[in-house]
């Protein structure tokens, strides 16, 4: 009987053993997810999570005070939401570039699924996204993205912004319509096959709108309904994007009924064109992404993308040679040492030019138009720098704190062309430079905007030279951005006395 029980003991003891052994092994294998967790942050309060730590009017400069307490990657709670932000050039390289498909997707916002409803090119994600993203991409190519034909339509629209300056008479005055219907004219010229005048009153109307969206969108009552949905709704917040949505929808869908009349395969002169016949070509297919809401939604990212940054920019621009005149006299000098009087910049002059091609640079780093970019998410568990970042987070990828990177820049939160000079003065690249975000969901037009940036920058100050009214000295001159989702300089006169 003993010997029977003593073996009965080490046969439990032996079932035990084997169970311990299995759970340990079962630990070993998934030690790396059970240990992982996300990455640090603020404690949240209940139901405002960290909003009292973001000022909703900047939330671009609370994320810089946070990343230097928090670091590279940290989390935060807008509300009820959990999101991930990345700050830094490496992390965002690493994130976008290095890791770009566990990035990859877009995040979308309650507002901005009004905006889309997961259609078009900005706010779109799988089979739709790959599909409008390469036709638009190649069909900006074909005419002429990046090519002498685009360089040609800018030079054409330089020269009615040049005359308008000039019916100024050097009197003070605000430049924001005027350039934005120059740099929307470029865009509507490739879309819709033909520029408009300044003073038409639909295209002024068209203008106002995105003007109006892009600074709702960043106003902190939509960003709560974002964050609150349900709130939002109940309070109406919302209302005034769906009103001005419905506006630009109902222009585009006119244009492209107009076009469908009058369409001809041997003459396609626009984006609009080659969407229909794209649409009549697939027509046939069981499945295909290429419908009517889907073409109203693509030309609406491509008419906004390709108004608003640029525009922004070149309003940062005059602004900045009035902040810094000695700046914009040795841009001058380079202009007049390289261009001959009464010619046009051309896109090829720029290798030519690097002092001026440094200060544009800088104009796009230091003003820093798109601060939080637009969110990425995860479409699959992520394992990044030893935190877990679940399947469906958000994910702000903080070009902010790239464009100011104290790593990478010499004079961070200066206006200094020299962060784009060496000693020489020869124009230095700077990977850290990412206005137009990177990766896969990086500005599909960014070729275009450089392009146009060069142009209307160099030969604006070819023309004039640019002056606070009278009255206003360069150190009363206000460089703090407004309100909105894009940072546009808070509105301001300019004297625009002509160079000759």
């Amino acid at each position: 009987m003993a010997f029977n029980a003593y073996f009965l003991a080490r046969a439990d003891v032996l079932v035990y053993f084997s169970i311990f052994i299995a759970l340990f092994i079962y630990w070993i294998n998934g030690i790396k997810k059970s240990t992982a967790k996300m990455p640090p942050g603020p404690m949240p309060l209940p139901f405002i999570g960290n909003l009292n730590l973001v000022d909703l009017n900047k939330p671009y400069e609370s994320l810089m005070q946070l990343s230097e307490k928090y670091g590279e990657i940290f989390t935060l709670h807008f509300g009820p939401q959990k999101k991930v932000i990345l700050a830094g050039y490496k992390t965002i390289k690493e994130a976008l570039v290095t890791r770009a498909d566990d990035f990859g997707e877009r995040a979308i916002a309650p507002i901005f699924e009004i905006f889309s409803n997961g259609l078009g090119i900005t706010f779109s994600n799988g089979e739709t996204w790959k599909s409008m993203r390469r036709f638009t991409v190649s069909t900006l190519r074909d005419f002429g993205m990046g090519k002498k034909s685009v360089e040609a339509r800018i030079q054409d629209e330089l020269m009615p912004l040049i005359e308008s300056f000039k019916s100024q008479n050097g009197k003070p005055f605000n430049t924001h319509m005027l350039i934005n219907s120059a740099v929307s004219n470029v865009i509507c010229s490739i879309i819709f096959g033909k520029r408009f005048d300044y003073d038409d009153p639909t295209f002024q109307k068209l203008i106002s709108l995105l003007d109006e969206s892009v600074k709702l969108v960043g106003t902190p009552k939509v960003m709560l309904y974002n964050y609150y949905p349900f709130l939002g709704s109940l309070l109406g917040l919302h209302k005034k994007v769906q009103q001005i949505i419905q506006d630009l929808r109902n222009f585009i869908s006119q244009c492209s009924m107009n076009r469908r009349l009058d369409l001809d395969a041997n003459d396609v002169t626009g984006y609009i064109d080659a969407y229909l016949l794209k649409q009549e070509q697939e027509s046939s297919k069981a499945e295909t992404y290429f419908n009517e809401k889907n073409l109203h939604t693509c030309v609406r990212d491509v008419f906004s993308a390709g108004t608003e940054t640029t525009a922004a920019t070149l309003h940062w621009g005059i602004l900045l040679m009035m902040k810094y005149p000695e700046i914009q006299k040795r841009v001058q000098d380079e202009i007049k040492t390289h261009i001959k009087p009464g010619q046009l910049p051309t896109v090829e002059d720029r290798k030519n030019m690097p002092y001026t091609d440094a200060v544009i640079h800088e104009i796009q780093r230091f003003g820093n138009i798109a601060p939080l970019n637009l969110s990425h998410s995860t479409p699959t568990d992520v394992y990044f720098r030893g935190y877990l970042i679940p399947k469906g987070t958000e994910v702000i990828p903080f070009l902010t704190s790239v464009l100011y990177d104290k790593t990478q820049w010499k004079t961070p939160y200066d206006f200094d062309p020299n962060n784009f000079l060496d000693e020489n003065g020869k124009f230095v690249r700077n990977d850290a430079f990412m206005p137009f975000s990177v990766g896969k969901r990086a500005c599909a037009g960014q070729s275009l905007a450089k392009m146009e940036l060069f142009l209307f920058f160099t030969g604006l100050l070819q023309a004039f030279t640019f002056c606070p009214p009278p009255g206003v000295s360069r150190e009363d001159l206000n460089l703090k951005p407004g309100i909105g989702f894009l940072l546009i300089p808070t509105p301001f006169m300019t004297c625009a006395k002509p160079n000759y």
